[in-house]
Formats: structure tokens, C-alpha cells, sequence
């Protein structure tokens, strides 16, 4: 994979990172529910159980159609995680009768629609990173008020390119372009979605190679409005707008490539062309070249020299990436 660009300059820190039900904890912050409606939403707790795992376990034990089952993200395997599911009301009976050793329901409620993919707010994470020196502590603790301030970009992790990383990248190419043939739709679409991010962190590496102590827009992005969703690309940047991005109501985004998606104009689309694919036929999108943590804090335990860092980010972003910003390098090549 390629080594990521930051907007920190920093030495590397070198702390050891473990993902495990102990030292990566994840809860899911989901939208506002109706408390009435035809779908259950169950709030669920797992541990080393994929989204995947936990909709198959959940399919078998309430003898359902996997595809009668809703969820709003994927969340990691190697975790201790906490996330919302939908199923139909008509099952109640057999979700309160339902028991599998890794999953526990926490409480239910009832929805007007069945979730979908990016029905969630954001995810609250707790790490632990261990063998941290003592005065490596104010370090990350500055880095992370800094991170929030001027944003973390916003890389696909390690975890979108699967355990075998370029080889499924290749697996992709020759799926899209030659006759490789994959009958499974899930590992396809998985194939796909890496092809496409790996065209967006080579886009940001380069933006941020243009960048110094702030990400630099440029004339002809493509921005987003966070409360609305919206997607568009103003004539200039104006005084306005930089102070909109400045403000955090806009972000600059990049693409993933694909049908219906817009594409930037002027001086960003010189850069953007280069990491672009008209030939893919999914569906392509945009996405936030940068995100901002909130909520953060920060204990060290001297003994253990554990650090145990809590925050929350936006969805669709990754806890690995912050955590290699504030390392200033890969975790996983």
C-alpha cells in the first residue's frame, strides 16, 4: 500500500498498536429512531464477530433471509464492537429467544424503515496504545487538539484491502479489465470497493504533498455541505468559501471512480484525472478528504505504559488512520 501523507510533520512515534476485544472498542452512534414502526432495532454487542459474522450467526439462529436484515456499517472483526441491526417486527418472538456466546443485545426499539449503509452518525472508539514513553504522552495529546482543529485526512484503512491488500487490488483489475470470474456478489463488490480506494488515498496523498501546515483547496473541487449532503463545485474560491472550509460547513472531496459521479473541475481536475477510471461501471461517489474528531481525551498509566485514547469520528472513517497520523506512519504496509 502506499505510505500515507499527513499534515503533521512529526517524527514517527513508536508505540505498538494491537487490534483485540480489549484494546479496540467501538460503539456505534446511530440516528434518532421513531420508537414506533413495522422494523425491531436492536442495539447489539459483539466481540470478534465481523458485520458479516453477526448477520449469518443471526440469519441461522432466527432462520431469516440474511437479506431481511438491516445495518447501517461494517464494523471490524478483531473488536470489541457495538452496533444497530433492523429486522422485520413479525420476528420479535424469536429475537427475544435468540443466543449465540459472542452477541448480546442490549436493548430494542422499533423504526419506520429497515437500515441501510450510512444510517449512523458516527462511531465512538476507545484504544489502547501500549509501551508509550512517558513523554511521548502531551505529544499525542496535542497532535489529536491539532487533528481536531485541521482535520485528520480521511484514508480508507488498511481493513478496505482485506488481509492479502495487493493481491486483491490485482484480484480487482483483472475482474474489471480481463476474464477473471467471481461468482460470489459479496467478495466482488468488496474487490471493487478496494479498486476504488485505492484511486482515492492516491489522490490524497498528492493533495496533501501540495499541502503545508492546512489542506489547500483548489479551484474547481468539489465540496460538500455537511448538514445538507450536498455536492458542489463553486464558480471561485471566493472569501466565502474559504471561510466555510475554514469554519468546517464544507469539506473539499475526492472521488472514487465510477458512473454518476461528479468529477472536479479546473486545477483540481488535473490532479484528479490521474487517479480516475472511466471504464469501472459501479456506481462512483465522493468522499470528505477530511474528517475532525471530537470528544478526545487521553490517560497514561505509568506502570503500563498504556495510553487509553477515546474519541469520535464522523462515519466513514477509520480509528487506524488517526491512529497512524498521530504515528506519522504505516501500520500495516
Amino acid at each position: 500500500m502506499i505510505k500515507r501523507e499527513f499534515l503533521q510533520k512529526h517524527k514517527a512515534l513508536n508505540f505498538k498498536f494491537y487490534q483485540n476485544v480489549d484494546d479496540f472498542i467501538v460503539e456505534e452512534q446511530g440516528i434518532k429512531f421513531a420508537g414506533r414502526g413495522n422494523f425491531i432495532i436492536a442495539k447489539i454487542k459483539k466481540s470478534n464477530l465481523g458485520t458479516w459474522d453477526l448477520i449469518d450467526s443471526l440469519a441461522r439462529g432466527l432462520q431469516i433471509y440474511e437479506n431481511e436484515i438491516g445495518y447501517a456499517g461494517l464494523k471490524d472483526k478483531n473488536a470489541t464492537t457495538t452496533q444497530y441491526i433492523s429486522i422485520p417486527k413479525k420476528y420479535s418472538k424469536d429475537l427475544k429467544k435468540f443466543r449465540h456466546n459472542k452477541i448480546e443485545i442490549l436493548e430494542t426499539t422499533l423504526h419506520g424503515t429497515k437500515l441501510n449503509i450510512g444510517d449512523l452518525i458516527g462511531n465512538s472508539f476507545e484504544i489502547n496504545l501500549h509501551e508509550v514513553k512517558e513523554e511521548d504522552v502531551g505529544k499525542i495529546e496535542k497532535l489529536l487538539i491539532q487533528i481536531s482543529k485541521i482535520g485528520m485526512p480521511n484514508y480508507f484503512g488498511f481493513q478496505r484491502f482485506g488481509y492479502e491488500g495487493l493481491k486483491n487490488l490485482e484480484k480487482a483489475r483483472k475482474y474489471i479489465y480481463e476474464d477473471l470470474i467471481i461468482k460470489d456478489k459479496k467478495i466482488s463488490k468488496m474487490l471493487i470497493s478496494a479498486y476504488q480506494s485505492d484511486f482515492f488515498n492516491k489522490w490524497l496523498v498528492e493533495r496533501l504533498k501540495n499541502s503545508k501546515e492546512s489542506f489547500k483547496a483548489l479551484n474547481g473541487d468539489v465540496f460538500r455541505e455537511y448538514s445538507k449532503d450536498k455536492f458542489f463545485t463553486p464558480k471561485n474560491l471566493s472569501e466565502n468559501i474559504i471561510k466555510d472550509f475554514e469554519n468546517k460547513k464544507i469539506v473539499p472531496t475526492g472521488l472514487l471512480p465510477g458512473r454518476q459521479a461528479f468529477r472536479s473541475m479546473h486545477d483540481a481536475r488535473k490532479i484528479e484525472e490521474k487517479y480516475d477510471d472511466t471504464y469501472i461501471q459501479e456506481k462512483g461517489f465522493r468522499r470528505d478528504a477530511l474528517v475532525y474528531p471530537s470528544n478526545i481525551s487521553v490517560k497514561y498509566n505509568k506502570n503500563t505504559k498504556k495510553c487509553k485514547l477515546k474519541f469520535t469520528l464522523p462515519k466513514s472513517s477509520y480509528a487506524t488512520v488517526l491512529i497512524e497520523n498521530i504515528a506519522n506512519r504505516n501500520l500495516k504496509s
